[in-house]
């Protein structure tokens, strides 16, 4: 059975840092593409970053120069690092690997 444990969300001021974890079980981590979704009130859920099992990356344009997505195999653990947070980008992360998707964790960046 897979499971997404995601956290690391919570309120900060706009211009400060979050880094997001999502840890995975059940699921072949270390070749699984994975990524970063966020959902804000009353819109689509969005692809924030993306990872391929070859470690290519992929970001949304609004986030490209602040936020990185990594990987920790070992700990089967993929990171959403997010610096300079802006009050748009206010809403709740999702991580997803292969077809799967975590809980979401609530992200607040508050004037």
């Amino acid at each position: 059975q897979v499971h997404l444990v995601e956290s690391g969300g919570g309120l900060v001021q706009a211009g400060g840092s979050l880094r997001l974890s999502c840890a995975a079980s059940g699921v072949a981590f270390s070749i699984s593409a994975m990524g970063w979704y966020r959902q804000a009130p009353g819109k689509q859920r969005e692809l924030v970053a993306a990872l391929t099992g070859s470690g290519f990356t992929n970001y949304a344009d609004s986030v490209k120069g602040r936020f990185a997505i990594s990987r920790d195999n070992a700990k089967s653990t993929v990171y959403l690092q997010m610096n300079s947070l802006k009050p748009e980008d206010t809403g709740v992360y999702y991580c997803t690997i292969r077809s799967y998707w975590g809980q979401g964790t609530q992200v607040t960046v508050s004037t």
